[in-house]
């Protein structure tokens, strides 16, 4: 019969494959020109609010950065983080990797009302977390890329995925392997995302058990990070200190340095170097700015293709801090 000839079988293989892989790979891809016609102020409209925030406070930029990471890290790069508990929902933001230290959400809010303001209903929130990563490290003196877009909101969260997905300070180098790993980043990617630490600052929490008990910090470093670090938990638990030494508020390779130095502020980052198998790729990245900087570009925008929301799943969200 006709219907068995080896024509009409291999046109039902060959549509066969072509509905697999259009459901498949199309809805996952993210384009870096996904909203070139329906919003096209959209980079300038970002990029004047970031530069902004950054002029009033340097610090935000590291804040925007860390936004983006704690967000991709937690069921992918859906925007999650940004929402807000209610009576019934409980979201990420008091998570212990975000409870008191995720930072710059009004910055989003802000970033959020100008993008609805030229092109409402459009663009999603957690498309913005990634363009405000970019700006933030251009603005403060780092690489530039082309962001990938097109993801859309989540309408869930989670507390406990945030729990066990972001590598905690108290990390040692197997367990940040492994963390990375769980979303598909190298060793090497890992590496160079740490990099990210060459900004910001952090809490006394995070960084006290490393400068009264760890041996492999220098001593000079550590005298002064206890200044505004006094040993007993619970005093001076919100003072901070930059987590690059030399030059916190630009984005450079002098975090790389410093973990030479044995200068790391938390024990995660001298971990990076510290006779393991991670040496090399910090000694790389200390005597080379572009080598930093290009494998640091690769590494996150390989970070923000971590399992987007796109077709029709999620939403685009009217306000960040809930669902619609």
């Amino acid at each position: 019969m006709a219907a068995s000839s080896p024509s009409f079988v291999a046109v039902l293989i060959t549509l066969a494959f072509f509905f697999f892989f259009s459901g498949s790979v199309v809805n996952a891809q993210l384009s870096t020109n996904y909203y070139s016609k329906s919003c096209p102020k959209i980079f300038s409209t970002v990029k004047s609010t970031v530069q902004s925030a950054i002029s009033k406070e340097a610090r935000m930029g590291a804040s925007l950065l860390r936004l983006f990471f704690h967000d991709c890290f937690v069921n992918g790069c859906d925007g999650s983080i940004l929402l807000d508990d209610t009576s019934n929902f409980i979201g990420e933001k008091n998570a212990a990797p975000n409870q008191n230290s995720a930072r710059g959400f009004d910055v989003i809010d802000n970033i959020k009302s100008a993008v609805e303001n030229v092109c409402p209903g459009v663009v999603s929130c957690a498309d913005i977390l990634a363009i405000a990563a970019r700006d933030s490290v251009v603005t403060l003196g780092g690489p530039d890329w082309c962001v990938k877009l097109g993801r859309r909101d989540a309408r869930t969260a989670s507390q406990a995925a945030a729990n066990n997905s972001i590598p905690p300070p108290t990390s040692n180098l197997n367990q940040l392997i492994s963390f990375f790993s769980n979303v598909g980043l190298s060793t090497r990617e890992m590496v160079a995302l740490s990099g990210a630490h060459t900004i910001g600052q952090a809490r006394c929490t995070s960084f006290r058990a490393r400068i009264y008990n760890e041996t492999n910090i220098d001593s000079s470093f550590a005298r002064t990070r206890k200044s505004n670090c006094p040993r007993t938990t619970g005093s001076g638990d919100n003072n901070l200190a930059p987590l690059d030494i030399q030059t916190s508020t630009r984005f450079d390779n002098n975090y790389y340095k410093n973990l030479l130095q044995k200068r790391g502020l938390l024990h995660s980052d001298q971990q990076l170097f510290n006779g393991g198998s991670t040496d090399s790729i910090v000694r790389s990245y200390s005597n080379s700015q572009s080598n930093f900087n290009s494998d640091f570009v690769a590494a996150i925008i390989k970070m923000g293709d971590i399992k987007p929301l796109t077709g029709s799943k999620g939403e685009i969200r009217k306000n960040c801090r809930k669902r619609n």
